[in-house]
């Protein structure tokens, strides 16, 4: 499996992943789901830990969506006034 670069990685891809990691982040915060996965699998001593794991978890993805919706609306902009300034341009000529 190749890794993309920081180049190639796309708005779509990148609001993807910060919507995806925010879901299953809010769903291990606010809901017992983890609690009951992890005492089911013997490891309920971990749940003290959640906290400090699952919140700033949550933070990051909910920036990495917040980041990918104002890179596409920075492109979508900088496309539409590009294609302004080519009609300005040919029409000054």
């Amino acid at each position: 499996m190749r890794f993309p670069k920081a180049g190639e990685i796309n708005d779509r891809t990148i609001l993807r992943t910060g919507i995806g990691g925010t879901v299953v982040a809010a769903l291990c915060c606010f809901t017992p789901l983890l609690v009951i996965l992890l005492g089911v699998t013997g490891l309920s001593a971990w749940l003290g830990w959640l906290d400090y794991v699952l919140l700033p978890a949550f933070a990051i993805f909910m920036a990495i969506t917040v980041y990918a919706l104002w890179r596409r609306s920075k492109r979508q902009n900088d496309e539409c006034c590009e294609t302004d300034n080519a009609q300005e341009r040919r029409q000054e000529r």
